[in-house]
């Protein structure tokens, strides 16, 4: 038996039949299985049986330096979502409870090979020409992070330039630290600059235009 319910897979299975192009799931992992690598890997595992659209690809973080390095995955379990490219969306942490509707929305914007961004959040980011890492700290009871992490997700597909992580806190207990998260969704851009809570994408694309030029 899954990780997944029978009532759950029917539901996800009809979701799922939307999928337009190929998923490509990787999971990051070591023999030695850390806490929750096993639950992430077998989640994933489960949820790719779903639609022929998915393909899964279990690397080890220990042994498999060349892809750990490639991917810039620097703790377990991580997930990589991508599509026809990598486009830096990475879920680090076992994407439960609410965050498990992230996954899924990735999934989605991969295969559809659209953002789904307004214009007007597309224009605010169109200037951005470095690097930006954002790190979205989250909990799988928080009903309110995946609403931030969907956005995060869709600035790495839109922009090259971005990776958005989704990091679940309870998991990476000294990244809470380092971060001081004291309540999720966390937002930590670059890191130095930071928010907490809920913003609609254009500010949120604001806030990110406004780390990047120093705050």
């Amino acid at each position: 038996m899954g990780i997944l319910s029978e009532n759950v897979v029917t539901e996800l299975r009809k979701r799922l039949a939307g999928l337009k192009g190929p998923v490509k799931l990787i999971v990051f992992t070591q023999d030695m299985e850390c806490q929750f690598c096993q639950a992430a890997r077998e989640l994933v595992e489960q949820v790719a049986t779903l639609s022929e659209k998915f393909s899964v690809t279990v690397y080890d973080f220990l042994k498999d330096t060349e892809k750990v390095n490639a991917y810039g995955i620097d703790k377990i379990p991580a997930i990589v979502v991508e599509g026809k490219m990598d486009s830096g969306i990475r879920f680090f942490g076992l994407p439960s409870g609410y965050e498990f509707g992230s996954l899924l929305e990735a999934a989605n914007i991969v295969s559809r090979n659209n953002a789904m961004l307004s214009p007007e959040t597309l224009e605010i980011l169109s200037p951005l020409d470095r690097l930006v890492h954002i790190q979205v700290f989250v909990t799988p009871t928080c009903p309110y992070c995946p609403i931030v992490v969907k956005v995060a997700l869709r600035f790495a597909f839109a922009k090259e330039q971005i990776r958005a992580d989704m990091v679940e806190t309870t998991m990476f207990p000294h990244l809470a630290n380092r971060y001081a998260v004291l309540s999720v969704p966390k937002v930590v851009i670059n890191e130095t600059f930071s928010f907490e809570g809920v913003l609609p994408e254009k500010q949120f694309a604001e806030q990110v235009m406004r780390a990047v030029q120093g705050g």
